[in-house]
């Protein structure tokens, strides 16, 4: 038995890695900020597999300890963490809100580190494999970008070094830089017309899977995914 948990799996790609690892014999925790969207995501994924909804936000640190308390009284052990919850807001610097920068690193960057942190002692454990979900805005910086780029930019060397740190207990630690997805981040609505020539929320549940099926001597330490053809 193998269990996994993914912060922000009741959509998008989050959902998808959430799919792809159930139909791949895992066992599965969801968390979503709201235990309805929690709820209605585990009931359109349990026809695939054990899912467990959990209502957690990755922002307070106590409630992302609950999560991995619950996750362990189901299940009695954690074998992969797929850091996936974010927020993105774009502004010039002088019109960015305090707010929202603060919404944007407390998501994106501090809440991974509190994931990670709640459920370090269960990976070493079990020697899983922790990913990080960044983004290839984490290397390429953009005008109106300045919150996100920092949490992304920060999340993926953050992520580098957890890798330098938990390698020595045997644990795998992996960031994934994708470009455009096909989903509801930022609050768009995926259409799949207009959205096909992104990557899939399935097509990155499917790359998860083909990484934890390395061998275990092989580390995939970052990992860019693009659209094969861009827009236009």
């Amino acid at each position: 038995m193998k269990v996994a948990l993914i912060t922000g799996g009741s959509k998008g790609i989050g959902f998808g890695i959430a799919e792809a690892l159930l139909k791949d014999g895992y066992k599965v925790a969801i968390t979503s900020r709201t235990i309805a969207s929690a709820n209605q995501a585990a009931a359109d994924l349990v026809a695939f597999g054990d899912v467990l909804a959990i209502e957690a936000n990755v922002a307070d640190f106590n409630s992302q300890q609950e999560a991995i308390n619950l996750i362990i009284e189901k299940w009695g052990q954690l074998d992969v963490l797929i850091a996936n919850a974010g927020v993105g807001h774009f502004a010039p610097v002088d019109e960015l809100s305090v707010d929202l920068w603060k919404e944007t690193i407390d998501t994106n960057l501090t809440g991974v580190f509190y994931s990670i942190k709640a459920s370090v002692d269960e990976i070493k454990k079990s020697k899983g494999h922790i990913f990080t979900i960044s983004s290839l805005a984490g290397t390429n910086f953009f005008a109106g970008g300045s919150a996100y780029n920092a949490s992304k930019f920060g999340l993926t060397g953050f992520t580098q070094s957890v890798m330098l740190d938990l390698r020595k207990y045997g644990v795998k630690v992996s960031t994934i830089m994708p470009g455009s997805v096909a989903s509801h981040f930022n609050n768009h609505q995926p259409d799949g017309e207009t959205d096909a020539w992104k990557i899939q929320p399935e097509d990155m549940g499917k790359l998860i899977v083909d990484l934890l099926a390395m061998p275990a001597r092989t580390l995939p330490s970052k990992v860019e995914i693009r659209p094969t053809t861009p827009k236009g």
